[in-house]
């Protein structure tokens, strides 16, 4: 099995917005950060993923078996949770099991029991006493009890406080470690993919700008911060911006000695960076205040 998630020219229309031959495809092993803005298409390709909304053009497959027409038997190998869980608030964690495990037939419940007990979680409370983290938490309990291969997660660690989303984020290592398993979990948090993604799809306005190994998308880049405030090479950016002491924006790798001449150093830039420009590139807003 060459990938475990294969997306294909996937396309959805909503009167206000298009999902446009999304591509892109996951490997065992390989935990995939699926960023963009809010609104750029994240969740509703997710969601096209699990069937869970109807697509007008593309091809799925997980596994090596198309979606629509394996969907029982390939939900049986897949963790899914959306951002927030909200159903069933006042059954406690043990109840929501009892009902789950009727979909699995691979569901071991002292598997349940050992990982919840392994993550610090009570499963004699209730939902709605559950913190964001320990919801997260759950599901991957969820998904590991039922061996599931391939996690689709969206939003995770979406207003986690840091140490909790440090331990979401350990959880996934460890959860790919042995090579057979993979993780697609979208996120703006883009510190969470410093610390974890071995690779990054990027959707912009419904469309892929990049999907592929994260070292790869990292070194297409350069930041630079110019002091001199050099207005000449403004169309050498990316995109930029001009703060009061400097002018600082991104700019591709392959322009670095246009740079260099003119006595500015650009330095590798982070993740943050990257999108902070690449979004910026598009929008020039002037705010009046």
């Amino acid at each position: 099995m060459e990938n475990m998630l294969s997306v294909s020219h996937l396309c959805k229309d909503y009167p206000s917005f298009s999902l446009k031959d999304v591509t892109f495809n996951i490997k065992p092993g390989e935990i995939m950060g699926f960023i963009g803005r809010n609104g750029a298409g994240k969740t509703t390709t997710l969601k096209s993923i699990m069937n869970l909304i109807h697509y007008e053009n593309g091809e799925i497959k997980a596994f090596d078996l198309d979606m629509t027409e394996n969907e029982l038997e390939n939900k049986q190998r897949i963790g899914f949770a959306l951002s927030e869980l909200n159903y069933y608030p006042n059954k406690t964690i043990r109840q929501l099991m009892n009902v789950t495990k009727r979909f699995y037939k691979n569901f071991d419940e002292k598997k349940f029991d050992e990982v919840c007990k392994l993550f610090n979680l009570n499963i004699d409370k209730k939902l709605e006493e559950l913190s964001s983290g320990m919801k997260v938490k759950y599901s991957v309990a969820i998904a590991l009890s039922h061996k599931a291969e391939l996690l689709i997660l969206d939003e995770p660690t979406s207003g986690l406080d840091p140490v909790s989303r440090d331990e979401i984020l350990d959880i996934f290592r460890e959860i790919v470690k042995s090579g057979d398993r993979a993780i697609l979990f979208s996120t703006h948090i883009t510190s969470d993919l410093d610390k974890c993604a071995t690779n990054i799809t990027y959707i912009h306005n419904g469309s892929i700008i990049f999907t592929g190994k994260k070292a790869d998308f990292i070194n297409s880049y350069l930041f630079v911060k110019d002091k001199s405030k050099n207005k000449s090479l403004e169309k050498e950016y990316i995109a930029c911006k001009e703060l009061d002491d400097h002018i600082e924006g991104l700019i591709s790798r392959e322009n670095k000695d246009i740079f260099i001449k003119n006595g500015i150093e650009p330095v590798e830039p982070d993740l943050e960076q990257i999108m902070i420009y690449l979004e910026r590139r598009d929008s020039h807003e002037t705010f009046a205040l």
